[in-house]
């Protein structure tokens, strides 16, 4: 990542964040095995899986909470490609307009050094993008998104996905815990 001119400090901070989290998640995921990452520690564990033609898809997009039960528990794998493929690369498709992305993005790689690459691969698009904007482009509105995102500026975007990526992060470092105290 490139440092971005002192002229900038809105967006230098950001990604200066940015890069703390991505360090932070990407130790927690060294050494990732691909039964934890497909690990489902309850019986109705929203995660990927293979389909009919072997290519792994979440079935889940967010799972939505019940009355009165938990919410859903979900893998490793769906907490990586929630990041990934939903968050990310979803920001980057739908809020850039250099963009013109396209495909299946329930499709995500069945092996934990694969999904771990892929999620690699959209946070270096999503970040190269945001360091792009600069501060007079990151504090407007972004013209451009779903719903009234459109009015909202770039640095709202940024913030969302760093909740995304704590949030998620968090859970996936917990999960790793529980797995290797649980001697699976």
């Amino acid at each position: 990542m490139s440092a971005m001119p002192a002229r900038d400090p809105v967006s230098r901070d950001i990604l200066a964040i940015f890069e703390r989290a991505r360090s932070r998640l990407f130790v927690r995921l060294e050494g990732l095995t691909d039964a934890e990452y497909l690990w489902e520690p309850v019986s109705d564990c929203i995660s990927i899986r293979p389909g009919e033609d072997g290519v792994f898809r979440v079935a889940t997009l967010i799972p939505k909470p019940v009355p009165v039960v938990p919410d859903p528990v979900t893998s490793i794998a769906w907490r990586i490609w929630h990041i990934g493929a939903l968050c990310l690369r979803g920001y980057v498709m739908n809020f850039f307009e250099d963009v013109s992305e396209s495909g299946d993005r329930l499709a995500w790689p069945g092996t934990a050094k694969a999904g771990v690459e892929a999620l690699a691969e959209d946070w270096d698009h999503f970040i190269s993008r945001l360091a792009a904007l600069g501060d007079q482009r990151l504090l407007a509105p972004m013209g451009k998104g779903p719903g009234t995102w459109a009015d909202e500026a770039y640095l709202k975007l940024a913030l969302h996905a760093l909740v995304e990526v704590s949030h998620h992060g968090a859970e996936i470092a917990l999960l790793r815990d529980l797995y290797r105290h649980e001697g699976v």
